[in-house]
């Protein structure tokens, strides 16, 4: 049994009539099915919940693409695999609907989810029931959630190859997720780093407001901290930061860049020669609040700010899209 597909909702149908089913779901009370128009999908969308997934962490991030086809509907396949495999269908199937209200009653949404639990045995069946679940001559999104062996996900072929943007998230994938020769390297997206997004807009927005070469003068050190649960936010941001400072003037090797765990949310420090220059950075997502401080020989700036990560279903439209 798969513990993350008993956990979803949905009704479990034979996978020979998963696209009849689909159609008769919306009937099951009685009522007249959604028009053509409020069933409307924009995308393909297949959320691959890797071995590494909890129960409780599935239902979650199903929950986020829920909330994602609020303002893109899309026909979602949620993969579950089976730790080992066990007697009984090689593969399992459910459906599921919800509607949504827009800004009037009018304005009406559906989405339409295939939950598949399928064994080791059924893997290289897999990929063709995939397809017929899909809607066709609609682009493919492709997020890996949690799994935990990058040459084990790099045999999904027909996932990584056809995708338009494949999603991972290096707070919970292996170590060499993000440099994995994957089949399309240029279609790999991290959410770790679109959650930045209003991290790296604040303080780039406040870095900008001096010359590049004052940035870039004299600079030695950037140390990027972190708190507890987001070591691959700042891997990320100081990856992030190394780059934007390069493109500044900074040359290759002439700064150290690390990442040092302890600090209470997010930090970023630049040391200079001398010490007569500096700039600091405290964010705590947690709280809310962040804090500038800069001196880069004008006189001394502080500034508090507010500081949010991206929510989830942000971060994948972020991912997705731009």
């Amino acid at each position: 049994m798969s513990a993350n597909f008993d956990a979803l909702p949905g009704l479990e149908v034979p996978v020979d009539r998963i696209r009849r089913s689909l159609a008769e779901l919306w009937r099951e009370d009685g009522g007249a099915a959604p028009a053509d128009d409020a069933k409307a999908t924009q995308v393909n969308f297949v959320l691959h919940l890797g071995l590494a997934t909890t129960p409780e962490d599935a239902v979650n991030q199903f929950r986020t693409v829920v909330r994602f086809a609020q303002r893109y509907p899309a026909r979602v396949v949620v993969l579950c695999p089976l730790q080992r495999d066990v007697p009984g269908p090689q593969i399992r199937a459910k459906v599921y609907g919800e509607c949504f209200l827009g800004r009037t009653p009018a304005d009406r949404r559906c989405v339409e989810f295939v939950m598949l639990s399928y064994s080791r045995a059924a893997r290289p069946f897999l990929e063709d029931q995939v397809s017929t679940c899909l809607s066709t001559d609609l682009p493919l999104y492709y997020w890996a959630h949690a799994f935990a062996d990058s040459s084990r996900l790099a045999d999904y072929r027909y996932l990584l190859g056809r995708s338009r943007r494949v999603l991972i998230d290096s707070a919970c994938s292996p170590a060499d997720a993000v440099s994995f020769p994957w089949p399309n390297p240029s279609a790999i997206r991290d959410l770790a780093y679109c959650r930045m997004l209003p991290v790296r807009q604040g303080v780039g927005q406040f870095l900008a407001a001096y010359p590049a070469e004052v940035l870039a003068g004299d600079l030695r050190r950037v140390v990027v901290g972190y708190g507890v649960g987001l070591a691959a936010e700042a891997r990320v941001l100081s990856g992030w930061l190394g780059r934007r400072l390069a493109a500044c003037g900074v040359g290759s090797g002439a700064v150290e860049f690390r990442t040092e765990a302890g600090s209470a949310g997010l930090a970023i420090d630049f040391l200079y020669a001398g010490g007569a220059k500096f700039f600091r950075w405290r964010g705590d997502p947690a709280s809310g609040h962040a804090d500038f401080e800069a001196d880069f020989g004008g006189g001394r700036t502080r500034l508090g700010a507010g500081i949010a990560l991206l929510r989830p279903e942000a971060a994948l439209s972020e991912a997705m899209f731009f």
